[in-house]
């Protein structure tokens, strides 16, 4: 008697709904730093920015976007590359401090983008709703922001189980309002007895804190939107997904997007000559210093089979 193999099914795309008080928490993070930035340009007309803010707020955007860029989505969603634990856990904290939610969270969230990139099941396309001028705009705003006022979530459990089985970074993501915390208020410390002033906190708070993670945000998410949108395409990807220089730098090269789409776990984005990729070049000092292994670097002759042919 032959016996039937039975058939897994996949887990669900959704886990279920974030609680209303989580959801509010959600819009806190992402308006609170957005009023900030929008009381920015006012609020430094002639006072309240000194180049202290201007340091700090550039040294907490570094850390933390590389935290995203090298550590949430090179290393632990597409495992481009493999990290050493203390590395690996420096990563983790580090995108924590982004404000953008816990590893676990941001990888399930950007893995079933890949799985499902500009169709249905995509958390942040900006083609859902159509081509036509009102449809686009709509998509624009889901794709840079609007998703995030959803209150589906991602099964961690389909997307991210490496992550969800992971000690370490099932701590650091439990920390996850400690590492909010303190990316507003370390800043203002740092500020505070820099200037030996109260007002040196204060002024720091605001820029290197709230506009600063609001900056970054908006900088995430345009990668998301824009970089669906318009720009280059150099690559052969099946999505829209496109390369948007002036992004680049601020990005930490994640705007080289057609390439990262068209070879999800290359460690390069910028593959071309003069496509600056600052994630790249850390995750190479990372290499030489032996922290991190099994770079997954482009080779030339997997970027000339992934490149368009132009036509003749």
């Amino acid at each position: 008697m032959v016996t039937e193999t039975p058939v897994r099914k996949p887990k669900p795309m959704l886990s279920g709904m974030r609680s209303l008080p989580e959801h509010v928490l959600v819009k806190v993070f992402v308006l609170l730093p957005l009023v900030a930035l929008a009381a920015a340009v006012p609020f430094a007309w002639g006072w309240g920015l000194s180049w202290l803010d201007v340091g700090l707020g550039a040294f907490f955007f570094v850390v933390s976007g590389l935290g995203v860029t090298a550590g949430y989505h090179r290393h632990f969603t597409h495992g481009s590359f493999k990290a050493r634990r203390p590395l690996r856990v420096a990563l983790a904290i580090a995108g924590n401090l982004s404000a953008q939610g816990p590893a676990t969270t941001w990888v399930a969230d950007h893995r079933r983008h890949h799985a499902y990139s500009d169709r249905a099941g995509d958390p942040h396309s900006p083609w859902l709703f159509g081509t036509g001028p009102k449809a686009l705009a709509k998509g624009f705003w889901h794709a840079h922001m609007g998703w995030l006022f959803e209150r589906e979530v991602t099964n961690a459990e389909r997307f991210a189980p490496d992550l969800l089985a992971d000690r370490d970074i099932r701590r650091v993501d439990g920390l996850f309002p400690v590492w909010v915390a303190a990316t507003f208020l370390l800043p203002a410390i740092a500020g505070g007895l820099i200037t030996w002033s109260v007002w040196g906190g204060v002024t720091a708070f605001f820029w290197a804190g709230l506009v600063r993670v609001a900056l970054l945000h908006h900088v995430t998410w345009s990668v998301n939107s824009i970089c669906h949108m318009i720009g280059e395409r150099p690559f052969a990807s099946r999505d829209k997904a496109a390369n948007f220089w002036p992004l680049a730098i601020f990005s930490f090269g994640e705007s080289w997007h057609n390439l990262h789409h068209a070879d999800p776990t290359c460690a390069r984005h910028g593959v071309r000559r003069g496509q600056i990729d600052i994630t790249a070049r850390l995750i190479w000092i990372f290499e030489k210093l032996g922290w991190a292994s099994q770079v997954r670097w482009p080779t030339p002759q997997r970027l000339n089979r992934l490149a368009l042919q132009p036509d003749l």
